[in-house]
């Protein structure tokens, strides 16, 4: 037998787990009960070092390599998926079985399958909100090239991101990666995901219930309206003159207002395009390709200023709060305050602080940056309704007292009571 594991707080996984037993067969003991949804084969959870939990998934050797690399090359791109910790091939049982190959993903901390969203009626389920995180996900996978096979509910976690969903990869077995994929592999990709959402959800209108006026075929229609949409918006060429330079820079921010980056500009004259009306004399319009690459513009500057890790959308509204706090005590001191200097400003006096205020036992329930944009949406709301602002300490208190303490806590489930098989 052969352990592969790459993660230091992973290596406790090494010894003292029965790798000679069908995983199927671990005593529970040995297992944590952790939010999970529908999977082809026997995934269980175990304790790492610390708090840390690992999932572990018996696949064939072939399909267990192959994901491995697959999703260490995704984690690596910075796209969002789950991470690749080991392997453990060579397994045999006690009676001299070949068993198969055990797949070693880190836990994602605080996310959630798809059944825990619409089974615990959470508003963010019933809204747009998970056909955007969804159809986010799938394109920053084909962006990279990334063709995924079957893109489902079932193959994605989410997590909460600043009043949206984050999507990840949790599932990378017919994955492939190509320097640039087709049209044609895309659409291909894009129907598969229409259909395997239309049954998903079908399911569970027949078995648990949906919330009233959820149609699940034309949510799933509309997921790839909004593939199709966003894609364009994000490929196009846009045709530029000389005089309106201007308008690059608008095109880059609304880009980046999408959550993606440009990695660079193709500027050619008009007159050079393979679709030129011949004839036309175009002069010297340009035309600006933008190549776009892989999310992460503001939670990578957010962690420039301040070492903060958030999702992105988190990221975007505690930049949003940095430069209110900046425009500020620019007002107040009369001066030009660099940004960095105001983003060290605000993370001690401003953030936290007010993360220092909530009860220990309670912060568990939303990571930092989560928690503290829902006390300043709370803020926001008391103000209104107010006609006042209210203040952080004030919001935050009736926060805690409304909101937090009423907040389940990870969500578990019995390990009696197993997700049924597809």
């Amino acid at each position: 037998m052969r352990i592969k594991l790459t993660a230091a707080d992973s290596f406790a996984l090494g010894v003292g787990l029965p790798w000679e037993l069908p995983l199927e067969t671990w005593p529970d003991e040995l297992l944590v009960q952790m939010p999970r949804g529908i999977s082809r084969n026997v995934v269980r959870f175990v304790h790492g070092d610390g708090d840390t939990v690992f999932a572990l998934k018996e696949v064939p050797e072939r399909v267990a390599l192959r994901e491995y690399e697959l999703l260490r090359t995704l984690r690596d791109r910075g796209l969002p998926s789950v991470e690749a910790v080991g392997l453990v091939t060579g397994r045999i049982s006690p009676e001299g079985r070949p068993l198969m190959t055990i797949l070693v993903t880190r836990y994602l901390e605080r996310a959630m399958p798809y059944r825990v969203l619409f089974e615990g009626g959470d508003p963010l389920a019933r809204g747009d909100k998970l056909l955007d995180a969804l159809v986010d996900l799938l394109i920053r996978l084909h962006i990279a090239g990334f063709y995924w096979g079957d893109c489902s509910l079932s193959n994605t976690l989410f997590r909460r991101d600043a009043g949206r969903l984050a999507a990840y990869l949790v599932d990378a077995e017919t994955g492939e990666l190509h320097p640039e994929m087709s049209d044609g592999m895309r659409a291909y990709d894009v129907e598969l995901a229409r259909l395997n959402m239309a049954g998903e959800l079908m399911d569970l209108a027949a078995g648990p219930g949906l919330p009233d006026g959820f149609d699940p075929l034309a949510v799933a229609e509309e997921m790839e309206v909004r593939y199709h949409r966003l894609w364009h918006e994000l490929t196009r060429d846009e045709v530029f003159g000389p005089e309106e330079q201007y308008r690059v820079q608008t095109r880059i921010k609304a880009l980046n207002d999408f959550g993606f980056d440009v990695e660079e500009l193709d500027l050619v004259t008009a007159d050079d395009l393979p679709n030129r009306v011949p004839g036309r004399r175009e002069g010297l319009r340009l035309v600006m390709r933008p190549k776009v690459v892989e999310a992460g513009h503001h939670k990578r500057r957010l962690h420039q200023l301040t070492g903060l890790d958030a999702e992105e959308n988190q990221s975007r509204q505690l930049l949003n709060d940095i430069r209110r706090f900046k425009a500020r005590l620019e007002l107040a001191e009369g001066r030009p305050l660099p940004e960095g200097a105001a983003a060290h400003r605000w993370l001690h006096e401003i953030y936290a602080p007010l993360l220092d205020a909530v009860p220990e036992d309670l912060r568990g329930k939303l990571d930092d940056p989560e928690l503290y944009f829902q006390v300043l949406e709370h803020r926001w709301y008391l103000s209104e309704a107010q006609g006042r602002d209210v203040g952080t300490a004030a919001a935050l208190s009736d926060y805690i007292d409304k909101v937090l303490r009423r907040l389940p806590d990870r969500p578990v489930i019995p390990a009696e009571e197993p997700w049924p098989e597809p």
